[in-house]
């Protein structure tokens, strides 16, 4: 009997030690304070261009109105997981993202944490925001700041009720999240580096130009292969040299600023919407863009 109280009282202490283990390493971290004097709000005609770069509006825009900064949220996003909703980024301090200080924003994109402490869910591209310097989401949260505050509020989530409990999106940051680690290949050439910065961080095309694993997590044989989309609606194209190789770089920088591809037809869908935002960026960040595209290792695009 003993012996059997023994065993059970090291089996519960085991059960508890995982729990707790468990709990530890899911917990959100949150590695930005508000009282870091550094974090004040940068320059937001500098923020208008990260802004364009990192494409908010594609998202955050309201839909059914042609108004780019009316941030009032509200995209469906669907998913295998139900159907997400995307937030309120205007500067209203109820329904959006007004009384957010700089390290609020910087824990968001860079953390993937909200300003309650909570997991955000993936379907936000954190894990390629996270690799931005701090100058530039100090210069973002100064432009988000000089637009209207939109009232609205989004509607909830409409997601299967195992995914509703956010502690979980912990073991997927785990698993797949590198907080503050960028997807680039850097070379030490200034226009590659900044392409690969643009690209892999603040365009975060990866996140649509490559196919997923059952948890969500691109997998990294795909990465820029394209494939089919995340909505389960559409097909991604390959932007890798086995389907772009021919494409010149002056070629791409076209296709950025006017969506015009090279056989003469017109890039659609959801590109259109990001051609909006990259015909906003100086010539030298569509030309950094074009040089780290040809630079990307050839994929074969995946099956489905």
């Amino acid at each position: 009997m003993l012996k059997g109280a023994r065993l059970f009282s090291i089996a519960i202490a085991a059960i508890l030690f995982v729990l707790l283990l468990t709990w530890l390493l899911t917990r959100p971290h949150s590695p930005f304070s508000a009282d870091d004097v550094t974090l004040t709000p940068g320059d937001a005609g500098r923020g208008r261009l990260v802004f364009a770069a990192a494409g908010c509006a594609s998202c955050h825009a309201s839909p059914g109105q042609e108004d780019r900064l009316r941030l009032g949220g509200d995209l469906a996003l669907a998913s295998p997981y139900g159907t997400f909703r995307v937030p309120n980024i205007s500067p209203d301090p109820k329904a959006g993202i007004g009384s957010w200080s700089v390290a609020d924003l910087a824990n968001a994109l860079i953390a993937g944490v909200s300003p309650s402490g909570k997991h955000y869910y993936p379907v936000f591209p954190y894990a390629s925001y996270t690799g931005m310097t701090l100058d530039d989401v100090r210069d973002l949260y100064a432009f988000l700041h000089t637009l209207s505050p939109v009232p609205d509020r989004p509607q909830p989530h409409d997601i299967s009720v195992l995914f509703r409990i956010r502690r979980f999106v912990g073991f997927w940051k785990l698993l797949f999240f590198h907080e503050g680690r960028s997807g680039g290949v850097l070379n030490g050439d200034p226009v590659h580096d900044r392409g690969a910065y643009l690209v892999e961080t603040l365009g975060h095309c990866a996140e649509c130009h490559s196919s997923r694993n059952v948890l969500g997590a691109i997998k990294p044989k795909t990465r820029f292969a394209g494939g089919v989309s995340t909505e389960g609606v559409g097909f991604i194209p390959n932007i890798t040299p086995v389907e772009i190789g021919s494409w010149s770089q002056q070629d791409i920088v076209e296709m950025l600023r006017s969506g015009k591809t090279p056989d003469h037809g017109y890039v659609g869908w959801s590109m259109a919407d990001v051609v909006e935002n990259t015909a906003e960026l100086p010539a030298a960040d569509q030309m950094a863009i074009a040089q780290y595209l040809k630079s990307l290792p050839p994929r074969a695009t995946p099956h489905p």
